[in-house]
C-alpha cells in the first residue's frame, strides 16, 4: 500500500499549537534510539549546518537517543579537485582508488566530523567522534556497484559485513552522542570507504533503533517522477523492494538503506529533504510529517 500527499512548505516558527502536537510523539519516542545520516546540501550550508546540530540536541534533551552516522560527498569531491584527483561515480557509489580513498579517510574523519562535533557541543558538550574502525565497530567487505544489471567494480568501496556496537553502547550509556564517519577496515586492514547510507542503516538494525533518518536533497520518494505532485508520504518496505530497479542511481543506496534498516527490524525509515530547516522534527514529532517513510508491511503510520 502507497500513500501519495503533496509536499508543502514547513511551517515555521512554530507555534503553541505545534507544540502541543508534538507532546504524544515526544512521549512515545522518549528513551528510543534513532540513527541519522547526514548528508546533502544540509553539510555545506553554514545555517543548515547550526540548525542540524541544534535538532541533535533537542532530541538528546527530550530524552531520544542520537547517533549520528555522516558522509561527507561534497567536502570530498572540493579536496579531490582540490588537489587535481578525479573522481566519478558509478551506480550511485564513488569510484575509490587508493588515493582517492585517503582523501576520503582525510576529510571526513579529520575535517568533517570535527566540525559537526563542535557544532553539536557549542550547546552542551555530548557529542563524541568516532570512524568505523574506532573500538571495533564495524569491519568492512568490497562491494560492487550495479547499473541495469551489470556489475561494476568501484575501488575500495565497501558494505558492512559486521558490526560490534559495544563502544556506541557504551557512549549511550555515558549520555553522549555518537558521531561516526563511514570508514571502516576489512578482514585484512584495507580501508574502506563506505557508503553512509547503508552503514547507518546496518548500525540502526544492529542498535536496534526505533528510527532511521535519511538527510538528503530532495523532499522525498516520488512514484511518478518527474511529477513533483506524486511524492509518497509512506509506502511498505515490499512496495519499495520493487520500485528499486526503477529508480534513479542516486536515490538507489538510500532506498535500499531503508529497505535494510526495516527488514532487519528498525520500525520505521524516513528520507527527509535536508535543506529544509528542522526537517528531522518536523517528521518525527508532528503528526503530518515531511518526507517518506517506510513501514513495515501492514503496519499504518
Amino acid at each position: 500500500m502507497i500513500s501519495i500527499h503533496n509536499y508543502g512548505e514547513i511551517p515555521a516558527p512554530w507555534k503553541a499549537d505545534v507544540l502541543i502536537e508534538a507532546l504524544p510523539w515526544l512521549q512515545r519516542f522518549a528513551g528510543t534510539r534513532v540513527v541519522i545520516k547526514y548528508g546533502g546540501h544540509a553539510m555545506v550550508d553554514d545555517n543548515l549546518k547550526r540548525s542540524f546540530a541544534s535538532d541533535v540536541q533537542f532530541l538528546r534533551q527530550v530524552g531520544l537517543y542520537p547517533i549520528v552516522v555522516h558522509g561527507g560527498g561534497p567536502q570530498i569531491s572540493a579536496m579531490l579537485k582540490r588537489l587535481g584527483i578525479s573522481s566519478e561515480f558509478r551506480g550511485g557509489l564513488r569510484v575509490t582508488t587508493p588515493e582517492v580513498r585517503d582523501v576520503v579517510q582525510m576529510v571526513l574523519t579529520g575535517t568533517v566530523q570535527r566540525e559537526l562535533v563542535g557544532l553539536i557541543n557549542e550547546d552542551r558538550p555530548y557529542a563524541v567522534g568516532l570512524s568505523g574502525g574506532d573500538g571495533g565497530l564495524m569491519t568492512a567487505q568490497l562491494r560492487h556497484a550495479y547499473v541495469e544489471g551489470e556489475e561494476l567494480d568501484v575501488g575500495l568501496v565497501g558494505d558492512v559485513a559486521s558490526i560490534n556496537p559495544d563502544a556506541v553502547e557504551d557512549l549511550l550509556r555515558a549520555g553522549r552522542i555518537p558521531v561516526i564517519s563511514t570508514v571502516a577496515p576489512d578482514a585484512s586492514g584495507e580501508i574502506l570507504n563506505l557508503n553512509a547510507d547503508t552503514a547507518a542503516a546496518a548500525l540502526a538494525q544492529s542498535l536496534g533503533a526505533q528510527k532511521l533518518v535519511i538527510l538528503t536533497d530532495v523532499p522525498g520518494l516520488y512514484a511518478h517522477w518527474p511529477d513533483t505532485d506524486s511524492l509518497i508520504n509512506w509506502i511498505w518496505v515490499s512496495e519499495l523492494e520493487k520500485m528499486l530497479p526503477s529508480l534513479d542511481a542516486g536515490m538507489v543506496p538510500k532506498m535500499e538503506a531503508c529497505v535494510r534498516a526495516v527488514r532487519g527490524g528498525v520500525a520505521k525509515a524516513h528520507v527527509i529533504d535536508g535543506r529544509q530547516p528542522h526537517s528531522m522534527l518536523l517528521e518525527i514529532f508532528t503528526d503530518e510529517g515531511v518526507g517518506t517513510s517506510v513501514l513495515q508491511d501492514g503496519a499504518t503510520e
